[in-house]
């Protein structure tokens, strides 16, 4: 079964956004630097993005990713394609290691 690895909202300023993230609910800022950043939460993860860097989108992890077409590999060394479902919403498809 594939599984929702994270959700992805664009905010302006990654660092007020992780702050305020954090100090209003029970969660864990796992990774932050000037274009992005990751909240865990108990049953998921949230990414924080500039607007011109990535859509809002949800991200869901497969075994088989490759079907939804070329992966490109990013800095930290995960692999996604990015695809639209027929109402326009914007999904990464991440490849599960």
């Amino acid at each position: 079964m594939d599984n929702v690895d994270h959700i992805a909202i664009q905010v302006k300023n990654i660092s007020d956004a992780a702050k305020w993230y954090v100090g209003k609910f029970d969660c864990n800022l796992a990774y932050i630097d000037e274009s992005w950043a990751l909240i865990e939460f108990h049953n998921t993860r949230l990414a924080l993005v500039l607007p011109e860097q990535h859509p809002s989108h949800i991200s869901i992890k497969c075994n088989d990713a490759e079907r939804f077409g070329a992966l490109t590999t990013h800095r930290d060394g995960t692999e996604s394609v990015y695809i639209a479902d027929p109402w326009l919403n914007s999904i990464e498809i991440l490849k599960d290691k």
